[in-house]
């Protein structure tokens, strides 16, 4: 079960950022620099990270490449070793069919991991309920957060009845929707309302078209005649990966808003707009985001949080016009973007990265 205290941030929600993979030019491990960033996050005062999840490189798993236990292994050490006085969230990402998925929860226990990101991607036509026993059986090892990963990048749609049948199963309990699709978030959110453990499950957003937005509204359904109010909480993100320190500074602001005025709102719906544009350079939707990890390493190269931008994966590289468009939102933004901060922890941990 998931500790009480983590527990209760959890619920109250946070930023947890999507830990991204460093790699020399070589192409190996960038140890140094893979610590430095774990350091970064907790500096960036983010609830907790998820490591092994896509912005981490599905590759890591590749037998030649065999990276998913280190990574999850120094990633818990450097969080235990801060000592931190607050409580600080470890997920680790789960994927495959059911064999792969218990092996890796496994390697997520041994390292004290909290939580398992579970994609379902591996389940391309099986039938719903075949899913829904697969997620039963990691939940047994592991509190589980589902994922709604959006089709554009290896998802697939579920009906609202999937998903009142995910939210029934013991120890579900997060669910990241990353739909990117009003009518499907709706589905999630729905059905969580409609569950008995509506009360049990924190919804997160992954929704990179939508962050804010997401995270300001209130959905109210009636329920068999009562209000039935759900919200998501904060959000597990890749765009949260970077500029990291700003997210946290707005997460706060929103929930400063939910008692404000129309202003404050009205203030944060344009930020929304801003954070959105800006997550169109990272993630490169234009592109149908075939420049998604190497965005967010641009973004943490150019801060000198990484040495470059190389992936496991040969045929990924920045979208052609995608540099300047990281650049003009960098520029167009700049109370959105966290370089001074950066300055001031890459001073402080010159020994961790040079």
């Amino acid at each position: 079960m998931l500790d009480e205290q983590k527990k209760k941030l959890l619920f109250e929600g946070t930023v947890i950022p999507a830990h991204p993979l460093a790699l020399t030019r070589e192409l190996q491990l960038d140890e140094q620099r893979q610590r430095g960033l774990t350091r970064y996050y907790m500096a960036s005062g983010a609830g907790g990270v998820a490591i092994g999840v896509h912005t981490t490189q599905f590759e890591i798993r590749d037998p030649h490449i065999n990276l998913f236990e280190k990574v999850l292994a120094i990633t818990s050490e450097e969080i235990d070793k801060a000592a931190l006085d607050r409580p600080f969230i470890k997920v680790a990402g789960i994927c495959g069919k059911t064999e792969q998925a218990l092996k890796e929860a496994d390697i997520a226990i041994k390292y004290g991991y909290d939580l398992g990101l579970v994609s379902m991607a591996a389940f391309k036509t099986e039938a719903e309920d075949e899913i829904i026993a697969h997620i039963k059986k990691v939940a047994e090892k592991i509190p589980v957060f589902g994922f709604y990963l959006q089709v554009a990048v290896g998802g697939r749609v579920f009906s609202y009845d999937f998903w009142l049948k995910f939210a029934e199963i013991p120890n579900v309990t997060a669910i990241k929707v990353a739909a990117f699709n009003r009518y499907q978030t709706l589905d999630v959110v729905r059905a969580v309302a409609s569950s008995t453990r509506k009360d049990q499950i924190a919804l997160y957003t992954g929704n990179d078209d939508n962050i804010v937005a997401d995270l300001l509204t209130p959905f109210v359904f009636n329920i068999n005649g009562n209000v039935v109010e759900k919200r998501f909480v904060g959000g597990l993100l890749g765009h949260y990966a970077v500029w990291t320190e700003r997210s946290v500074q707005l997460l706060a602001d929103i929930k400063k808003a939910m008692n404000g005025t129309k202003e404050d709102t009205e203030k944060l719906l344009s930020a929304n707009v801003e954070v959105t544009d800006m997550n169109a350079a990272i993630f490169d939707p234009a592109n149908n985001f075939h420049g998604c990890i190497t965005g967010v390493h641009e973004v943490l190269r150019r801060q000198g949080l990484m040495e470059g931008i190389w992936t496991l994966n040969p045929k990924e590289d920045l979208s052609p016009g995608q540099a300047d468009e990281i650049t003009r939102v960098t520029e167009a933004y700049p109370h959105l973007v966290d370089d001074e901060f950066v300055s001031a922890f890459l001073e402080k941990e010159v020994n961790l990265i040079q």
